[in-house]
């Protein structure tokens, strides 16, 4: 016997938000992107989220996001979905953003909250219909409120449900009540975008994760997906307590999630390199940390 979760999966069930790779002198890593692409892919991810939070948008141009879609979309092919994040806190800049995300090749959108400027669930709403409106591609909303200042209320959320190409949600509301609330009143797949979050979320009917801490272990977090669609819960919930002590240095240690993942990819020989100013890298005692722990999760 299985478990059938969330059979309405659009993006993939394990996708990794993925690092955007510098050069050492701060620009653009097309090649990186390429082959921790391919690495992440072959390692278990069956989407990619380019360009969110953990990819560094607000320090990349609208160029350079285009161009690691086209990038990436060349290593992957077909092997893997595309999704890339275009909000920004103006929705005509927004709209801008997703119209060139499909012209890159782009499977779908990730759409955040406009943050500063707080509008309110009214303007929230438009903005997001504005946006899906724009371009053929399907949208993700993000709903991260600790950044952005602004909440995906669960009533948004049911309305906007009913157009017809917004299909899903990054969930970092903290707010597991007005998640299943959601789930069960709409079709729309719901992904964690808190790691802790992962096995939580798929268990009450989520379609999977977009997960930093699989930019490092991307075989790790899948597992424990797989353990519980095998019907072996028990061993699921073994294999996310065992990630438990990476996913909290990586992510509640207070250093962003995006530092703290080129670190540990920096030290493993893989391609990351630095975070853009005003991010700061993380310090020798924080990496010896992150190692540890990622070579006590995989012996």
């Amino acid at each position: 016997m299985t478990n059938s979760a969330a059979p309405n999966r659009p993006f993939g069930r394990a996708l990794c938000a993925m690092v955007t790779p510098f050069t050492e002198s701060g620009a653009l890593d097309l090649d990186g992107a390429q082959r921790l692409a391919d690495r992440l892919v072959g390692h278990g991810c069956d989407g990619l989220v380019l360009s969110g939070t953990t990819g560094e948008s607000p320090t990349t141009t609208d160029a350079e996001k285009a161009d690691l879609v086209a990038a990436v979309r060349e290593a992957v092919g077909d092997r893997a979905s595309l999704v890339t994040g275009v909000g920004t806190f103006d929705t005509r800049h927004t709209v801008e953003l997703a119209r060139s995300a499909e012209k890159a090749g782009a499977d779908g959108v990730l759409v955040v909250s406009p943050y500063y400027s707080r509008p309110p669930q009214d303007a929230l709403e438009a903005h997001f219909r504005e946006v899906a409106d724009a371009s053929g591609l399907p949208v993700m909303l993000y709903d991260i409120p600790g950044r952005t200042g602004t909440r995906i209320e669960p009533e948004t959320l049911l309305r906007l449900a009913g157009h017809p190409r917004i299909v899903a949600v990054k969930d970092c509301s903290y707010d597991f009540l007005g998640a299943q609330k959601v789930i069960g009143q709409t079709g729309l797949a719901y992904y964690a975008g808190c790691d802790e979050h992962n096995l939580a979320l798929y268990a009450v009917g989520g379609a999977g994760y977009v997960s930093t801490v699989a930019n490092v272990v991307p075989d790790r977090l899948r597992a424990v997906l797989d353990a519980f669609e095998a019907g072996d819960t028990p061993v699921s919930a073994r294999l996310q307590q065992r990630a438990t002590p990476l996913i909290e240095l990586m992510m509640a240690t207070g250093l962003p999630g995006t530092v703290t993942a080129k670190a540990l990819l920096n030290a493993l020989g893989l391609p990351a390199g630095p975070v853009r100013a005003p991010l700061r890298p993380a310090g020798r005692e924080a990496v010896h940390g992150l190692r540890e722990a990622y070579e006590r999760l995989v012996a």
